[in-house]
């Protein structure tokens, strides 16, 4: 676990990290991707993610959240708990997540199912250098809200409440 000291250190160190742009757009047609993320991920305000069962079946777990689109990879802040968190910590890996935002999961009557997709292989993100340049995308993306909830996602992560999950496609 890295001090407040130690993250301060890191954060200052790679302040000047920029983010690379998304890859090309995929055609509209294909809600199964390979090699990049669906279009229009980055203007999506939601994605919707569901741990896979050991026999590829989806969780009964599943959830809409925040996240932050950097390079090939989707990042999410979690509460340690979070059974996605749980999920990864116990080598359930693979995950399938949806792009777009139609309400919350259990009301959308499953809505966000029809949405582009995506296979994805979850790993937690320790490393504080990582954690900078994604919760300073959810800043500017999550403008309205950040006040509230940059705090608590960025000592979340310090004081180990909170984890990141990097979404890698598979």
């Amino acid at each position: 676990m890295w001090s407040r000291r130690q993250f301060l250190a890191a954060a200052a160190a790679t302040a000047g990290v920029a983010a690379t742009g998304l890859s090309a757009l995929v055609h509209a047609n294909h809600h199964k991707l390979s090699k990049s993320l669906p279009a229009g991920t980055e203007a999506s305000p939601l994605i919707y993610i569901s741990p896979l069962q050991s026999n590829g079946a989806l969780s009964s777990c599943q959830a809409e959240v925040w996240f932050a689109a950097l390079g090939q990879h989707l990042y999410v802040v979690t509460d340690n708990n979070a059974w996605r968190a749980q999920a990864v910590r116990q080598g359930l890996t693979q995950a399938r997540i949806w792009v777009g935002d139609v309400g919350l999961w259990q009301r959308s009557k499953g809505k966000y199912l029809e949405l582009p997709q995506m296979d994805a292989v979850g790993a937690l993100t320790v490393d504080p250098t990582e954690h900078l340049p994604v919760l300073q995308h959810m800043g500017r993306k999550y403008a309205d809200e950040w006040d509230n909830w940059g705090p608590k996602f960025h000592n979340g992560l310090i004081n180990g409440k909170r984890v990141m999950l990097r979404y890698s496609q598979v």
